[in-house]
């Protein structure tokens, strides 16, 4: 068992300690914490060494507040790993489906799963995990009520699974990012994350992508979010393959950093190989 705890947000039983046992194996002990921020402010204060984090989901896109907090924190990415995701609808004992009039999980769950509640017609409330709604629904006794999370959860709390793989598609994915306060040396099959803002003059973002196309590296993700300090000005969310300290990365590290407003490498890691 790895003596250096691993951190979490939600519930025991949640997807991410699910992520968390596949990444390390089953030989890594967890820490639950209740929100990202929470979790991201453990690492930052040496309360942990290493925590995992929902970055994107196959279905929704991606994990906007793990994003905000990457963008304000000091936590360095070290690798990432993708977890198919299973949706359960789970109640009390006994309970059958045509019984529940409210149904509660995590904001993605709910919305993974969207066609089938409403189909079923119940009420849905967002809450902060989805092994916690479970857990919710579990000491409030509420038998009209039900959660979205997996079969873990159930077993974890003890309660049914009333139906299972109830996700509007069964290509659900997630992926994690590991999480600490240090760099990854490069292992030649890496990836790297930036994110950055362009400057505001015509161009700028394009000159900026094809400085990774002179180089031949090839780009895996690019996303945009709002920068909150002024309206219609935009981060940009980058991930590349290589190692920042390979030659053409660094290269292309230091040219971009002198056409844009701001630049932050947020990690060079090892890619990801297989879904799990």
């Amino acid at each position: 068992m790895n003596s250096n705890p691993v951190g979490f947000q939600g519930e025991i039983g949640s997807y991410s300690e699910e992520a968390v046992g596949k990444y390390f194996r089953g030989k890594a002990s967890t820490v639950p914490h209740k929100t990202l921020h929470d979790l991201f402010q453990a690492l930052e204060n040496n309360e942990i060494e290493q925590a995992l984090a929902p970055i994107e989901n196959s279905l929704e896109g991606s994990v906007t507040e793990t994003y905000d907090l990457l963008l304000r924190s000091t936590v360095k990415v070290n690798g990432e790993m993708i977890l198919r995701i299973v949706h359960s609808l789970i109640g009390h004992h006994g309970v059958r489906k045509e019984d529940i009039r409210t149904v509660y999980s995590h904001p993605q769950a709910l919305a993974q799963c969207r066609r089938y509640l409403r189909v079923l017609g119940v009420e849905t409330i967002a809450a902060y995990d989805t092994a916690g709604s479970v857990k919710m629904v579990k000491e409030r006794n509420a038998r009209d009520s039900a959660a979205i999370a997996s079969r873990a959860a159930a077993e974890t709390y003890d309660m049914d699974v009333i139906e299972e793989g109830i996700a509007d598609e069964e290509s659900n994915y997630t992926r994690f990012f590991l999480l600490s306060m240090r760099e990854v040396e490069p292992t030649g099959e890496d990836k790297t994350s930036i994110i950055f803002s362009a400057s505001h003059v015509p161009g700028s973002l394009y000159r900026t992508l094809e400085d990774f196309a002179n180089r031949g590296i090839n780009l895996t993700k690019i996303e945009s979010r709002p920068t909150r300090q002024k309206p219609w000005e935009y981060f940009f969310f980058l991930d590349f393959e290589g190692h920042k300290d390979d030659k053409n990365c660094r290269e292309v590290l230091e040219t971009i950093s002198k056409r844009t407003d701001f630049l932050k490498i947020i990690g060079s890691y090892p890619r990801v190989k297989e879904k799990v």
